[in-house]
């Protein structure tokens, strides 16, 4: 899908046109600054929408403007639709979210816990219980990421070949024996930690299924659904409308160019990350983020059953408690005050707790080079925002893009 469907009348759903190009005004400045290349950001109400906006440069050096049709790397915006095929062989009665995972993955079996120590001394108990598939789905298996650098256990991921990528020649079951075999850094089910645990999700679709994640993406998800230009690599004729890559300039935060990370998007990857392997357009997500809007399912394909996609946006952590509470004090793609986690994205429990214009119940997440985007079932609301800048915690894009959105929509 290349094309995003025809721009409808604000004020005709609610928004207010001249408060809705405060975004542009807003988000302008940052590229003006030097500080983003580009950017594209497209507002819907009801799958139609209402604001689509383009600014900057997909490309600096070569000066390609963003369009419609630009692809990106939306990074860890793959976990959602990982977690969707999950619940669809969930739905299908291979699994309950309760099972453990070494079930099918049996280098789970045992898992061991850090309790003290360094990366080169650490101390270890067993795990008091397994980790089960609801573990993956929340982020909290135990499992943590290389690029935190935060916890020892980081630093054994780091020493695995594990930070922004995973190591060259290993595909996803080599990469899950080797995330096996290292500690957690807490006992499943205690605490949220953002990690690699989507990417273990994706090899038990993998393993649940009897296909490679990319066929199983391809064949269930994004051809039901006309994703026709997402997949885990960009090729041939797509490569001039892929956007480079950007991270900030230290001292600066000027944004300069990184091809050394930002070409391996052009190559078939080693390992399928359904954690953060994606490259898609505006279009082809649109299209994900209404079949989540319209309860799992999308111009008469339906995927989900709609229990299930309610299911997905409920907060899941322990005591319905937000992720400040229960969390670590990581980067993750999104706030912790007021925002709890479900099965594969945030959920916005409390807006007057995370100082928000947003709805409760909004269903969010974003990716390392600074994409966003969240669905709000209540006022039948989606957006999303591309660029690409890694890290997203360069600068606060999410928080003023909800903000704008917000004060834009006059209806109650």
């Amino acid at each position: 899908m290349t094309e995003l469907p025809a721009r409808s009348d604000p004020a005709e759903l609610g928004f207010d046109p001249a408060r809705l190009a405060r975004i542009d005004r807003r988000m302008a400045r940052y590229v003006d600054e030097g500080l983003l290349p580009g950017w594209l950001t497209v507002v819907s109400r009801r799958g139609r929408p209402v604001h689509v906006s383009t600014y900057g440069s997909r490309d600096l050096e070569a000066d390609l403007p963003v369009e419609s049709d630009t692809r990106w790397r939306i990074f860890s915006m793959t976990k959602p639709v990982t977690s969707v095929a999950a619940m669809m062989l969930f739905e299908e009665g291979e699994f309950d979210l309760t099972d453990p995972i070494s079930r099918w993955l049996p280098e789970f079996a045992r898992p061991s816990v850090y309790t003290k120590g360094s990366s080169l001394r650490p101390v270890t108990e067993p795990a008091t219980e397994p980790i089960r598939v609801w573990h993956l789905l929340t982020h909290t298996a135990g499992l943590t990421y290389g690029f935190h650098h935060a916890h020892p256990v980081d630093a054994l991921y780091r020493q695995r070949g594990f930070e922004w990528s995973t190591p060259p020649g290993m595909d996803l079951a080599a990469c899950s024996q080797a995330w096996a075999d290292l500690p957690l850094v807490h006992q499943p089910g205690t605490e949220w930690n953002y990690s690699v645990a989507t990417d273990v999700l994706g090899r038990l679709v993998e393993v649940v299924s009897g296909t490679t994640l990319d066929r199983f993406f391809a064949d269930r998800i994004f051809g039901p659904l006309g994703m026709t230009s997402t997949g885990f690599h960009v090729e041939g004729d797509a490569l001039h409308r892929l956007a480079a890559l950007y991270v900030p300039k230290p001292g600066t935060r000027e944004a300069v160019r990184n091809d050394a990370f930002g070409a391996a998007i052009t190559r078939p990857p080693d390992c399928l990350s359904g954690g953060g392997g994606l490259a898609s357009t505006a279009a082809d997500y649109h299209r994900f983020v209404q079949f989540l809007l319209r309860g799992g399912e999308l111009d008469g394909v339906r995927l989900l059953s709609p229990r299930t996609v309610e299911l997905m946006g409920r907060n899941h952590l322990p005591g319905d408690v937000d992720l400040e509470a229960f969390g670590r004090p990581l980067f993750a793609e999104m706030p912790f005050d007021g925002f709890g986690f479900g099965l594969g994205f945030s959920v916005l429990r409390d807006p007057v707790k995370a100082k928000t214009l947003a709805t409760e119940g909004e269903l969010a997440w974003g990716g390392a080079a600074s994409t966003a985007f969240w669905v709000d079932p209540a006022r039948e609301i989606t957006v999303l925002f591309f660029t690409q800048l890694l890290p997203s915690s360069t600068h606060p894009l999410r928080q003023q893009l909800r903000q704008l959105v917000y004060q834009a929509l006059v209806d109650r």
